[in-house]
């Protein structure tokens, strides 16, 4: 602790202001270098002839500036900001926003937290397309987007449709990504206050967007075949949820298939309650056979999402969304209003890699490489209980002891791995009687990458009491 002590009888302003400027030069000029832990709240008040109230302002104001971390318990200490990144560790906002998973991570990292599609030479068949599309469209190139042609719905269509579901194309809407439908439907449906329904862990993004933009989050249990549809009709009948959000097709990041039974069965109480339904299906292209999606059975209610970033590229970012019948105009005018408006050249690409079946080539070549990944998993982790399926790019353990998730994960990041605990997929406040971790591995450039990193996890897991051990340490 440092006995540092500003002099306030310069500068202009209210005081705590003056006091928090004295501490930012300080700072400046190394009299509080890194690490220093500043006095005491009630110290420093006492010694300035202050009240704690203004020195609580001071310390916030510089708390905000991104000059300090603090840390009930333990004190307010001044951060090294040669290795602080603005609006990451200095801002708890925007890392609560963000998730636990790591931003700008070093390129020694392994990058087993990412689960897009994985490079199969996509790029290739992406750059022939794209420069057809500018050959052939200069002027929609230059411009804003403000036709939408039949093509772009016409993808749609294509993409969404499987096991017995084919939407109209005028109940298609192209959109900047499955995410970004997601949250325009979530506009467009609900009002601030809302509540909308989700599983305890899934993709939790959508659970903070929705937080983010004032709708109220409340969690359905789930089991090992997915959400309860008994739990469901309890939180219907005593929260009134305007909306549930669900991956029926390979749930995100348990895996879990919810059968068709179980589908009729949400559908039907969606349907007695009044609530919409978002069918997210961005993994549902990648497996075999699936049960007919839940827009079968409500199609008045339900919006059905996918794209392309599981299966062919995300980087392209295109999307789609199927919408109940006279949702799709407002569907579209939402995106536009949270997006900014769908490029030209995104939209027309998307819907030719599509049209063409280029799309569908890659996204075989995706599967292939997948389940070629998959069956390492199941060979290096043999003993582990964990589940993954083929073609589906991450797998979920459960973590032996003495494990827990975060520990593990931190444990990992040590071996330059990085991997996501059971936090990141919180939809909100939940226990877990077994600690869990997803890891992905599409990100990758080599098989033989992902084999070396799968070996150091299995080594880390069978490292036992001693890993925990060195990490606590």
């Amino acid at each position: 602790m440092t006995n540092w002590l500003p002099d306030l009888s310069t500068g202009t302003g209210p005081i705590y202001v003056r006091l928090a400027n004295q501490i930012e030069a300080a700072i400046e000029d190394g009299r509080l270098p890194p690490g220093t832990k500043l006095p005491p709240q009630r110290n420093i008040a006492f010694d300035l002839g202050l009240t704690v109230g203004t020195i609580s302002r001071a310390y916030a104001l510089v708390h905000e500036r991104g000059l300090v971390s603090g840390e009930v318990g333990r004190g307010t200490y001044v951060l090294d900001r040669s290795r602080t990144l603005p609006g990451t560790e200095a801002d708890p906002v925007a890392n609560a926003l963000a998730g636990t998973r790591v931003q700008n991570a070093e390129p020694d990292k392994l990058r087993f937290d990412s689960a897009s599609a994985p490079d199969i030479g996509q790029a290739e068949a992406i750059a022939d397309i794209t420069a057809s599309v500018i050959r052939a469209h200069p002027w929609e190139i230059a411009s804003y987007t403000r036709n939408f042609p039949l093509s772009w719905s016409e993808a749609g269509v294509r993409w969404l449709s499987r096991a017995g579901f084919a939407p109209q194309p005028d109940s298609i809407v192209p959109t900047i990504g499955a995410h970004a439908a997601v949250v325009a439907i979530l506009s467009v449906v609900t009002v601030p206050g809302d509540r909308v329904a989700f599983e305890p862990l899934t993709y939790s993004q959508v659970s903070r967007a929705a937080g983010l933009t004032g709708r109220r989050c409340v969690l359905v249990e789930s089991d090992d075949d997915g959400l309860i549809p008994e739990d469901f009709e309890r939180v219907c009948a005593q929260q009134h949820p305007k909306l549930l959000f669900l991956m029926p097709n390979v749930a995100n990041p348990t895996l879990t298939m919810l059968s068709e039974d179980r589908r009729r069965q949400i559908a039907e109480i969606a349907r007695k309650y009044g609530v919409w339904i978002i069918e997210d299906d961005l993994y549902g292209t990648l497996v075999s056979d699936p049960p007919p999606p839940i827009s079968v059975f409500a199609p008045e209610r339900t919006f059905l999402v996918s794209g392309l970033s599981k299966s062919v590229a995300a980087g392209v970012r295109g999307g789609w969304v199927s919408c109940p019948a006279l949702y799709a105009p407002r569907v579209r005018i939402a995106h536009k209003m949270m997006t900014g408006g769908l490029p030209f050249l995104l939209a027309e690409v998307t819907a030719r890699l599509v049209l063409s079946g280029e799309a569908e080539r890659l996204m075989g070549l995706t599967v292939a490489e997948l389940s070629a990944r998959e069956a390492m998993a199941r060979q290096i982790f043999s003993g582990i209980e964990f589940r993954s399926r083929p073609g589906i790019p991450f797998l979920w353990m459960k973590l032996p002891e003495p494990w827990l998730s975060g520990t593990f994960k931190k444990a990992a990041q040590e071996e330059n791995i990085l991997i996501d605990d059971e936090d990141e997929f919180k939809a909100g406040r939940c226990g877990s009687p077994h600690p869990h971790v997803r890891i992905s591995f599409s990100t990758p450039m080599t098989r033989e990458t992902v084999y070396r990193g799968f070996n150091r996890l299995s080594c880390l897991l069978d490292s036992g009491r001693t890993g925990y051990e060195r990490l606590a340490g």
